[in-house]
Parts: structure tokens; C-alpha cells; sequence
């Protein structure tokens, strides 16, 4: 894996695990059913999970929640801008991301300090994306999807012949060449397969199974799914926050994997566990090396 990712002129060192804790500025939520919409809940949200231990903070206003409806442009920075302000006066420190399908959104947030943008379409929904990116040297999160915001968490779009991997590699390294093509530098790319966007279960797991295919591609891989269906049908838990073991346990076996960063709720357990796998695996690499 490479050794870092450069966001925005800070260089985020991937010789330990990544958490990127999740705050959802929406009153649709599909994990937390809004509990962070308000300013005042979501700065709360944001600042627990710092002190948790997340390295980035991801903040969106848009939800991909099956059904859902698009945003409109003046509802999401209303949502989001002014939690980012706050966000970069209460924790300057902090690595913030913003998570939109729109330019507009991005060029907003960066100009009140973001250093990702994480675009869960992969620059498909709005053709200037890419362009504003690169125009202001942030880090990108290049993600794997199908469809529109509406629909593109259903499996309207999960039709996959042969091997899914494959293709999901196919499509998502196409959407990274357009991202190269609009000026965004290498190093500043991380590639994401979009586990659960247009995928069944049996997609997810296979993807998660391979993400070492992914890792060989030379860009960090960063993968959101904490609290998804698919977790919740292998552990018989249909309420998402019911699914943190789950979780935790996805998050372990995908950064033994090579996975760099994990995007997840539960940033507390995440955090835990993951340094402790990290331990082990340094205390490994010594004694090979004794």
C-alpha cells in the first residue's frame, strides 16, 4: 500500500489504521434516524468522535438512503457549511471531509477549510467535480456506484455478469482515469468499492473478500460499511445500530486485508480494535526481523 495520502498539502501517514468517523447532517439517516441533523447535535456528534480517536471527519447532507430524494444545492449548504465552520474553529487539527455528488456543495466547503472531497457517484452526477478537486488540491475519494442519489443504494443497478470484482474494478479504475484526466494528482486519489451501493449481499462480501484487489492498485482504499444490510443479515440484526460488532469485525478483517482508512459510526469500538490488530501485527514484523 502506498505510504501516504496527500489531502490538501497534509500527508495522512497509512502505516496504522485510518478511522473516518461518519456525521450525518440529514433528518433521514438511515443508522441514526437524524439524531445529528440539528447544528447543535452534529458539532456534539463531531466532537465525541473526535475524542474518540477519529483521524477525518466526514461530514454530509445528503442521504443515499433507498427512496430518498435529491438534496437541493441551498438545503445541503445550508446543512452542511456552517458545521464545517465550526468544525474547523473547534478542531483546527482535524482532517474534515465533506461527502457530495455536487460541486457547488464542494467548492463551498473547501473554501472553509475541507481537505477531501468524498464523492460517492465517482464524479459520474456532476461534471464539474473533478475539475473543482483538482483546482484546489484536495484529497478525493473516488467511489464505486450505479444510478442516481435515489437509487443508487437499491439493487436497481446490481446486475453484475461474470465476476463482480471485475467489473466493479473495471468501472471504478474508468472513473479514476477521468479524475486523472482532470488534473487531480495520483497521490491525492483514494479508491472506494461502494459496498452496498448497487450490490446484493453476496456482491459485498465478495468485494470485501478480494479487497486485496483493490490494494494492488496502488491508491488507498478506503471502505464504508459500518451498520450495512448485509451486516445485519449475518447477524440477524435489522436495526443498523444493533450492528456494531458486526461492524468492528468487518473493519478488522478488511485492514488485515490492506485497507487503509474505514469509514464507520462507531468510531470508539473501531478505534480499539484496530490499534489492537495493528499491535499484533508490529509485534509480528519484529520478531521475523529478531
Amino acid at each position: 500500500m502506498p505510504a501516504t495520502w496527500t489531502v490538501r498539502g497534509r500527508a495522512i501517514a497509512l502505516d496504522r489504521p485510518i478511522v473516518m468517523g461518519i456525521v450525518n447532517v440529514t433528518p433521514d439517516s438511515f443508522s441514526d434516524g437524524g439524531l445529528a441533523f440539528s447544528l447543535e447535535n452534529a458539532l456534539a456528534r463531531a466532537s465525541i468522535l473526535v475524542a474518540q480517536g477519529a483521524d477525518i471527519l466526514d461530514i454530509g447532507g445528503e442521504s443515499t438512503r433507498p427512496g430518498t430524494q435529491p438534496v437541493l444545492e441551498a438545503e445541503e449548504l445550508r446543512r452542511v457549511v456552517p458545521l464545517l465552520r465550526e468544525l474547523r474553529a473547534a478542531h483546527p487539527d482535524t482532517i474534515l471531509s465533506v461527502d457530495t455528488v455536487k460541486s457547488v456543495v464542494a467548492e463551498a466547503a473547501i473554501s472553509e477549510g475541507v481537505h477531501i472531497v468524498n464523492d460517492v457517484s465517482g464524479m459520474r452526477l456532476d461534471s464539474r467535480m473533478a475539475e473543482v478537486c483538482a483546482r484546489h488540491d484536495v484529497g478525493v475519494v473516488v467511489m464505486h456506484s450505479r444510478g442516481t442519489v435515489a437509487d443508487m443504494a437499491t439493487y436497481a443497478h446490481a446486475e453484475y455478469g461474470g465476476d463482480v470484482v471485475e467489473t466493479v474494478l473495471e468501472e471504478l479504475l474508468a472513473r479514476v482515469a477521468v479524475t486523472l484526466a482532470a488534473g487531480v494528482d495520483r497521490e491525492r486519489i483514494a479508491i472506494d468499492p461502494g459496498v452496498g451501493f448497487g450490490k446484493r449481499s453476496e456482491h459485498s462480501l465478495r468485494l470485501l473478500g478480494c479487497v486485496d484487489r483493490f490494494v494492488a492498485t496502488g491508491y488507498p482504499v478506503l471502505v464504508g460499511m459500518s451498520r450495512k444490510r448485509f451486516i445485519g443479515e449475518i447477524t440477524r440484526a435489522p436495526e443498523p445500530v444493533a450492528r456494531v460488532f458486526g461492524s468492528v469485525g468487518a473493519a478488522v478483517a478488511v485492514y488485515d486485508r490492506g485497507v487503509s482508512v474505514v469509514r464507520v459510526h462507531d468510531v470508539a469500538a473501531t478505534r480499539q480494535a484496530l490499534d489492537v490488530v495493528a499491535a499484533i501485527r508490529s509485534a509480528a514484523a519484529m520478531s521475523a526481523i529478531i
